[in-house]
């Protein structure tokens, strides 16, 4: 089964030529790579441009759905496979991940796993969905587009990347997969090593961008009306008189928490101890990016800045 490997980028020149070594060095090599550039201002189009064996598509001011509509549409084959230019990939990546395409599934899922260079990576890579690969439920896993494969029918029974929303355009599609009842099998041997932000103004500014995406689409209502209501209560406790309210806070915190720290224990390894710490704060402070930017993104779309397609269009 022939595949085409597509991926967009924007200013990424510090990480492009590993990743572009990564994709040659895979013991099975896609057909074809097909990459469009949203515009880059520094060394990327360079790196590219001397790049052999790629088609380069320049698109200045693409957003990220519609870079990889364009690069899916100058694809030549029926299988596609998604990569991210800011990821790493083994040599069995592409081999792990066209197993059930060929097997008969519909949609490949890849797995991510963060690439760890500091005590404040190993915490943040810990949060929110950042499951470890022996935790991730096949029936309901939406996987990233950093690590995707489909078959090109798939993607255009959904109407392809929904070019009206400016991020969270993977996770919208896996909800149109999820609601169509595609075949999505987990390919849990293909995994992205991933980049965790590196500062913790990025972070905010990456929980913002994605919880904003989920208020543009309306997507995850139910997890983000929880989120505030857990945290106003929490307020409401910690302001009783009673210290009943107070424990069943604390117990509850701990409980939330409870995942992510034992993630970060691992990934910080010899500084576990100060992960143990910083992996609550940082939960709690990645919690208030996501209330914030799902604010923005619900303003988005009662203003009219964002146009989500109407049902049945």
């Amino acid at each position: 089964m022939k595949v085409s490997l597509i991926a967009t980028v924007l200013n990424a020149d510090e990480h492009i030529g590993e990743f572009l070594a990564s994709i040659r060095s895979q013991t099975r090599m896609p057909d074809e790579v097909v990459i469009v550039d949203g515009g880059s201002t520094d060394a990327t189009l360079a790196i590219l441009r001397a790049a052999d064996g790629i088609t380069l598509l320049e698109e200045p001011g693409a957003n990220i759905a519609r870079g990889r509509n364009l690069a899916i549409a100058h694809a030549t084959h029926e299988a596609i496979a998604v990569a991210d230019a800011d990821c790493t990939y083994g040599p069995g990546w592409l081999a792990a991940l066209m197993e059930p395409l060929e097997a008969g599934a519909d949609i490949a899922m890849g797995v991510t796993e963060p690439i760890v260079t500091s005590l404040l990576g190993a915490c943040v890579s810990s949060l929110g969905s950042q499951l470890e690969p022996t935790e991730i439920d096949a029936a309901a896993f939406m996987p990233s587009a950093r690590s995707v494969a489909f078959r090109r029918g798939s993607l255009d029974a959904v109407g392809g990347y929904p070019e009206w929303l400016p991020i969270g355009e993977d996770m919208w599609v896996n909800h149109r997969w999820r609601e169509r009842s595609f075949d999505m099998r987990l390919a849990p041997a293909a995994r992205a090593g991933w980049r965790p932000r590196a500062t913790l103004r990025d972070v905010w500014v990456q929980y913002v961008r994605y919880a904003r995406g989920d208020g543009q689409a309306g997507m995850y209502p139910e997890r983000h009306a929880l989120r505030f209501s857990v945290y106003a209560g929490s307020l409401v406790a910690l302001a009783s008189r009673r210290t009943w309210p107070k424990l069943l806070a604390l117990g509850g915190g701990i409980a939330y928490a409870r995942g992510p720290v034992r993630r970060a224990r691992s990934r910080a390894r010899h500084r576990a101890l100060t992960a143990t710490v910083l992996t609550p704060l940082l939960l709690a402070f990645t919690d208030a990016a996501k209330m914030c930017g799902y604010v923005m993104g619900v303003m988005d779309r009662l203003t009219g800045r964002v146009r989500p397609p109407q049902a049945g269009s």
